[in-house]
């Protein structure tokens, strides 16, 4: 797998508008970031996830399968390729500062926007109380693997309405659970992306946390470093950014019925 490839196809550099900065500028925030496979959180938003890291941010990571297709190699089975992929995931995560890393141990090719995937996202989303969400674009138009369109679509349910709402996944309640806003989401992979974060200043971590995917990468972690460099300082031009598409959401204030109506309705239904 050509990591250099996949850095253009996943990552775009930008030299357009400044990056905007507005989500956390009045202090550190909460962030989950999930995803499907190992290696995706870094390839689309490692950049990202170090500067919140550096900036005090709380930042959790779900993955939704551990990779158990993704080589070439035939001597590996599955089991052992997804235990390799979890460690090199850990990994990644203690070079960005990330908090925890879960895994949610869904088969690799074959997930689904299912009721019962969007219900265990709800429950997380209740269990750690995000503030900000990162996920693939599940309505991408271009070419995209199915797993990154199923968890894209499950997580965008999840935050809307399902998580805000607790007669959603009532269960949930049960066990302590509250209903949770989300106020932002930032879909990865966009073709219609409005939101750039400037990474410039962490860069090197980005890079540090791809070399983890040891099993994911094409050549010696030396030949890829000189393949990026020599990429990004041709593209010094502009800022290094990474770019997503901003989904703020606000909960509209359902106007009350008036309690004469109420009672109307009531004696309506039982004549």
């Amino acid at each position: 797998m050509a990591v250099l490839d996949r850095l253009r196809n996943l990552w775009p550099l930008s030299n357009g508008p400044a990056p905007s900065e507005e989500i956390g500028k009045d202090g550190p925030l909460t962030a989950m970031v999930i995803v499907a496979h190992p290696d995706d959180a870094e390839f689309l938003c490692g950049g990202t996830v170090a500067k919140w890291c550096a900036q005090g941010w709380t930042v959790y990571y779900v993955l939704a399968t551990s990779g158990d297709k993704g080589t070439h190699d035939e001597a590996l089975s599955q089991q052992e390729l997804a235990a390799l992929r979890e460690q090199e995931q850990r990994e990644a995560c203690e070079v960005l500062g990330v908090k925890r890393v879960i895994f949610l141990g869904h088969p690799d090719g074959y997930l689904q926007p299912s009721i019962e995937l969007r219900g265990e996202v709800v429950r997380l989303l209740r269990q750690y109380r995000p503030d900000v969400v990162i996920t693939w674009d599940g309505f991408r138009a271009g070419f995209n693997h199915a797993d990154h369109r199923a968890v894209g679509i499950a997580v965008r349910d999840a935050v809307y309405p399902a998580v805000r709402d607790h007669l959603y996944y009532p269960q949930d309640r049960e066990e302590g659970l509250d209903a949770h806003q989300v106020n932002e989401m930032l879909l990865a992979g966009a073709e219609d992306a409005d939101y750039q974060v400037d990474i410039g200043a962490h860069v090197d971590t980005k890079m540090e946390a791809i070399l983890c995917h040891r099993s994911q990468i094409g050549g010696t972690p030396e030949e890829v470093k000189k393949r990026w460099m020599d990429r990004m300082q041709a593209s010094q031009r502009g800022r290094i950014v990474e770019s997503f598409k901003r989904v703020t959401i606000r909960r509209s204030n359902r106007p009350q019925q008036p309690p004469e109506k109420k009672t109307e309705q009531s004696t309506s239904a039982q004549s």
